[in-house]
């Protein structure tokens, strides 16, 4: 019998999924950052502990698993792999292999090999891979470096933008009483002033209340929302262009909190406008599985072998880490 090991280390949580040649779970192990970038001494810890359960949860040795595949945050550029490669090769697996995130989420949310993810959860990404095998990334370095978005920022302008209606420089929005009570406050005084005094950053699940403010007709939070499928959609034809995908039929999968469990068409709208303009043979999808599926899939085709359908079947259906 053979294995596969796939490794979804992200800012938050690093995942493991083990199965076997028939697509079937053996093993899985979970830990908290997985991103070195953050945390080197702390990533290094996560993911052990997190392949390590895999194991012994599948009673498994490195030496019997086929092929092992990482997708981790942080994997971005050459000086990365340089402190990666010998972190994840004291691992001990014969073979393996290591990749940006941004990778398996792509393998996760199409049936192509190939194909353009779109990223915006706490901040936003974006790769893709044509049919040739070449690989761009635009993105995920920051507001200075390009980006524009993501969770992060979305709760800044949802936060701003009740000070900027209270102050009379804005807009009247349903944000101001949403806001005011997520953060327990009863007036805008009283939040403006204990924000300024103690130096206080907007928390990030302010940005589930712009859906709820948008859900409810209201015009400031659809155009916060609108105006962040926009930059996506000119990200996702940046990475069409460079990767002269567009002529190709393909799929550009949304993956990340903000367009995969946000409600309304809000920020999925624009995305698709933008990619039909550019490659009208591809389509949009949003991430119905895990990521870490992506990466036990990759570590199956990297073994050298076409992806079996019956290992294709049996996870694409695993939407929730927590019900394998």
């Amino acid at each position: 019998m053979k294995y596969y090991l796939g490794v979804d280390g992200g800012g938050s949580k690093t995942y493991t999924l083990i199965v076997d040649e028939q697509g079937t779970v053996v093993g899985k192990g979970h830990s908290g950052n997985g991103n070195h970038q953050t945390s080197y001494d702390a990533a290094k810890r996560n993911i052990r502990e997190s392949v390590e359960m895999a194991l012994a949860n599948a009673e498994l040795k490195q030496l019997d698993i086929e092929f092992a595949y990482f997708g981790l945050a942080g994997a971005d550029r050459e000086i990365d792999y340089k402190i990666l490669r010998p972190m994840i090769a004291e691992l001990g697996f014969p073979r393996h292999a290591i990749n940006c995130d941004t990778m398996i989420a792509l393998r996760a949310g199409t049936d192509r090999p190939y194909g353009v993810v779109l990223i915006c959860g706490t901040g936003t990404n974006s790769a893709g891979v044509n049919e040739r095998g070449e690989f761009f990334q635009c993105g995920g370095f920051s507001y200075q470096y390009g980006d524009v978005g993501g969770g992060g920022s979305l709760s800044v302008e949802a936060f701003r933008s009740v000070i900027r209606s209270w102050d009379g420089r804005g807009r009247p929005t349903l944000l101001t009483d949403l806001v005011l009570t997520d953060l327990g406050y009863g007036s805008v005084q009283a939040m403006f002033d204990d924000y300024l005094d103690n130096n206080k950053v907007p928390p990030i699940g302010l940005s589930k209340l712009l859906f709820q403010a948008a859900s409810q007709g209201d015009d400031v939070a659809r155009q916060i929302l609108h105006e962040q499928g926009l930059e996506l959609g000119i990200t996702a034809q940046a990475v069409i262009r460079r990767l002269g995908m567009q002529d190709a039929s393909f799929d550009v999968v949304l993956a990340g909190s903000i367009i995969t469990r946000g409600e309304g068409d809000y920020v999925r709208g624009p995305i698709e406008h933008a990619v039909k303009q550019v490659a009208p043979g591809a389509k949009v999808a949003k991430l119905t599985v895990e990521p870490v599926i992506g990466a036990v899939w990759l570590a199956v085709e990297a073994s050298g072998i076409d992806l079996p359908e019956t290992i294709y079947r049996k996870l694409s259906s695993i939407s929730d880490y927590s019900l394998v």
